[in-house]
């Protein structure tokens, strides 16, 4: 048996399917996991026949291996990937390659680069999206970390990725120490927000319009032939049409609390940390934080009133603005996330490509979708747009859009269905449209209890100003904080 090409560590579902993506793109896979069953089952089931060879030490893993080595973590992010890595070392060599493949926090991607540098291994922290599919037939890939290793890791990350319908492969290198992991980050937040806006149309048709799921199917499936032509929007409209063995729609039986693996909200933190205003990820992980209080939202219900509203307009009519309020929506929350990561991209040095990072997302991630071409178009047409708002065909689109967007958030309003994301789109919209903000007052406000200054509209930028407001006592600056 010839070298193996590449190791894997870590047979749950994703670590199987991936190796057997790297199988049938022709590489040999040498194989190991903690409990030494489940090697030995790979190998006499999915894997057997095929260019993989199951090993039952770290030790035998890396004699397996040719040089230089390249294994891949498929394991739980947090401590547990900082364990393996310190049990592989012994076996590695200058040159050595370690991928760590799960979702694991961009800056511990940052520290394990550094600390791994220092040994003269190299650390790719790679982002893998598309779940147990992608990972079997194509997933994207973000790969970042020590630059050296791209080349070595390249042609097999390139030959299982995605492709787009061109034959791009939707992989490419991120940039240095945790750049990999803070774009998957991104995506997994804005899977958050997309996935929650799909929610809130949903409830609009079933609450508002009393629409049956096989209603909701026909205009889900509707939906996936025009700008909303997305894997989450196809998802769902085969959910709104699944009947369990009894025939009961399964949708119905699930129940209403949602759950959460952190990267939400970990891009919430980050904008937070960055002073981004990235409203629709950080709703959607409040809506998941609301839709976990269950039995408190029970008993709310029977003491709290609504409007009593009921809808009495044309339905197709609310049905088609729902259309265009959640494209607008969408454009809105992929507006925020790249703003998102072009800030922090600037502070970190890290040079990210907007545009390659839209065309990783075409095909493989959860959030592909035909719309990240036209983000990609967007940002060849110019590389510095702060902003996918200001770009011609995203104007266009919002403009289109605007007048069943405001027609939808006020309906929803009359009848009592909350829309956190898609009317906090319409806020951050109308925010990021207005010359003229109220914060003036907000300045003044602050200025008045804690002396913290503001500038004027008429003098030098970054100039501190302060009006003693009750004419009395002293001007000096306080250290309160507003």
């Amino acid at each position: 048996m010839p070298d193996a090409d590449i190791g894997v560590i870590g047979l749950a579902v994703m670590g199987e399917n991936l190796v057997l993506n790297m199988a049938g793109r022709g590489f040999t896979v040498a194989v190991y996991n903690r409990t030494a069953s489940r090697v030995d089952d790979f190998i006499a089931g999915r894997a057997n026949g095929k260019t993989i060879v199951g090993t039952h030490s770290l030790e035998e893993l890396c004699a397996r291996l040719g040089k230089p080595r390249r294994i891949m973590l498929m394991i739980k992010a947090g401590a547990a990937v900082d364990r393996v890595i310190e049990s592989l070392l012994p076996h590695l060599e200058p040159g050595d390659i370690v991928i760590d493949g799960g979702n694991s926090e961009y800056r511990d991607s940052d520290r394990r680069t550094a600390e791994l540098a220092g040994k003269n291994i190299l650390f790719v922290g790679a982002g893998v999206s598309g779940g147990e599919e992608g990972a079997l037939r194509g997933p994207s890939i973000m790969p970042g970390g020590h630059p050296d290793a791209w080349p070595a890791v390249r042609p097999i990350f390139q030959a299982i990725a995605a492709k787009t319908d061109e034959g791009e492969p939707c992989c490419d290198w991120v940039g240095t120490g945790g750049a990999g992991h803070f774009v998957k980050m991104v995506h997994n937040g804005i899977e958050y927000a997309d996935m929650q806006m799909i929610c809130e149309a949903y409830q609009v048709m079933r609450d508002g319009l009393r629409m049956s799921n096989d209603e909701m199917h026909a205009v889900l499936a509707r939906w996936n032939d025009g700008v909303l032509d997305s894997y989450l929007i196809e998802i769902t409209r085969d959910i709104l049409a699944f009947r369990d063995g009894d025939g009961n729609a399964t949708l119905d039986l699930i129940l209403d609390k949602a759950g959460q693996k952190g990267t939400g909200k970990w891009t919430a933190v980050s904008a937070l940390d960055s002073g981004q205003p990235l409203s629709l990820i950080g709703e959607a992980v409040f809506a998941r934080f609301l839709s976990a209080l269950k039995d408190e939202r029970v008993r709310a219900h029977k003491v709290l009133s609504g409007p009593g509203a009921s809808f009495s307009g044309d339905r197709d009519v609310l049905v088609n603005d729902l259309e265009q309020a959640l494209y607008a929506s969408k454009i809105v929350s992929y507006a925020q996330g790249f703003q998102l990561m072009q800030a922090v991209s600037r502070d970190r040095n890290w040079n990210l490509d907007p545009g390659a990072i839209a065309l990783m997302w075409r095909g493989g991630c959860i959030i592909r979708s035909a719309f990240l071409e036209n983000i990609r178009d967007a940002f060849e047409r110019n590389s510095d747009l702060p902003n996918l708002l200001l770009d011609p065909f995203f104007t266009a689109a919002i403009a289109n859009a605007q007048a069943p967007w405001r027609r939808v958030v006020a309906t929803a309003a009359t009848l009592g269905i909350p829309l956190p994301c898609i009317s906090a789109a319409l806020a951050y919209y109308d925010g990021y449209r207005t010359e003229r903000l109220p914060a003036n007052l907000l300045q003044a406000q602050r200025d008045y209890f804690g002396a913290h200054t503001y500038e004027r509209v008429h003098g030098p930028r970054g100039e501190p100003c302060h009006t003693n407001w009750t004419r009395t006592g002293d001007t000096k600056s306080s250290l309160h904080d507003a």
